[in-house]
């Protein structure tokens, strides 16, 4: 593929360029540059406004109400939203059940859901990971036996992300626990307004409450909301990791990050010169710049290449890695660079309307808590070991 943009591809560029100058609220922009805390309005705003547009399902077929972009353009739309400081796209519904929706769904389940996705009426969360299956996702408990037009579920879901937000949730469930462990899971789409739910709140490092356990206790669930066969759940699963992992390799989000480290690594520190003209640093910096460049030609090519149909195969493990990887290199630069300036914040600093003196000034970002935060990176969405296992496995046939 041709790593220069083509003119029409530069004139999109500008398109996405100045929608995004205009139509980002300043206040949710201020509130992503400086690290504070987004509530589910400042998210659900921007979704709004993009699917006023008709660039909110970037990566839906047209006739869904997707944008037929080509991978390059979302590639640029990704990178133009992270440079002007949009909030990362939640990713739950849109970027993950509404594809397996459109492809193992029935029409009925297409109808339904996915206006409800491109309206925001339906916030969704992720039910895969329990305690003992969080890697080894294949040996979940949780349990769904089917009595009449209903499934009973009992079990515990647990790293929910944004669970407390959600009126929906995506679940993998045991419908056979006499089969082999993949071949026994089905894939159910749960109204968290069921009886028999209970949300509990996980505090994170970085103190903030971004993650739940999921508690189900006899939770019925209507046959209709089974997503593909009975017992053949592991395949949806698959095919939704795949879309989960590429996305984490999280380029855009990286470019913009490198861009913050460079302009801090450039000032002048107190006393002496900038940082940047440290060799050493200067060769860290550029190390994770190359990585950077990299990685995101590689994510183009693999995209390119699953554009004609389906996701990309273990090859979005490698993504995976190494995007994880580079996110966390450029944090720990950042870290090493703002010296003292990086101490954790307190609590009340995450709020926008904080008046006090912000420890971290003009360096915004929040360089602890994203420290802390992108901690995770090489956990979930499968360890990085157990994408290495992959990769082995299925790329290098070992």
């Amino acid at each position: 593929m041709d790593i220069n943009y083509t003119p029409a591809e530069l004139e999109f560029r500008d398109q996405v360029r100045a929608f995004v100058r205009v139509a980002l609220p300043d206040d949710i922009a201020t509130k992503v540059r400086l690290g504070k805390r987004l509530s589910k309005d400042d998210h659900q705003r921007w979704q709004r406004i993009l699917a006023k547009r008709g660039w909110y399902a970037a990566n839906w077929p047209v006739e869904y109400g997707g944008t037929g972009w080509s991978v390059v353009q979302r590639h640029i739309f990704e990178e133009e939203c992270a440079a002007h400081g949009a909030p990362r796209l939640v990713p739950f519904g849109v970027n993950m059940v509404a594809p397996v929706i459109i492809k193992f769904g029935t029409e009925a389940q297409k109808a339904h859901y996915l206006p409800r996705i491109l309206s925001g009426e339906d916030w969704w969360c992720q039910g895969y990971s329990e305690p003992g299956a969080g890697s080894d996702l294949a040996s979940l408990k949780t349990r769904a036996v089917r009595e009449g037009e209903h499934y009973i579920v009992n079990g515990q879901k647990t790293w929910t992300t944004l669970g407390q937000y959600a009126n929906m949730i995506f679940c993998l469930v045991r419908t056979d626990p006499q089969a082999q462990q993949q071949r026994g899971i089905s894939f159910l789409l749960i109204d968290m307004a069921s009886p028999g739910i209970t949300v509990r709140p996980i505090i994170t490092l970085d103190g903030e409450h971004e993650v739940n356990e999921v508690f189900f206790d006899n939770v019925p669930v209507p046959v209709a909301n089974l997503v593909g066969e009975e017992n053949r759940g592991w395949t949806c699963a698959k095919y939704l990791l795949t879309h989960e992992r590429t996305g984490q390799a999280g380029i855009a989000q990286s470019k913009a990050a490198l861009a913050h480290l460079k302009q801090v690594a450039t000032r002048e520190l107190r006393g002496g010169r900038p940082l940047l003209d440290d060799p050493l640093f200067r060769a860290q910096v550029a190390e994770a710049e190359i990585q950077l460049l990299a990685i995101e030609m590689t994510t183009l090519r693999i995209l390119a290449a699953a554009q004609a149909g389906g996701a990309p195969g273990a090859e979005s493990s490698i993504l995976k890695i190494k995007g994880s990887q580079i996110r966390q290199a450029i944090s720990h630069l950042l870290r090493k660079a703002l010296g003292v300036h990086a101490l954790p914040l307190v609590e009340e600093e995450l709020e926008i309307g904080h008046a006090g003196q912000l420890r971290h000034a003009d360096y915004s970002a929040a360089p602890a808590g994203q420290y802390f935060n992108l901690r995770k990176l090489s956990i979930y969405g499968g360890s990085n070991e157990i994408q290495n296992n992959i990769i082995a496995k299925t790329i290098l046939e070992l």
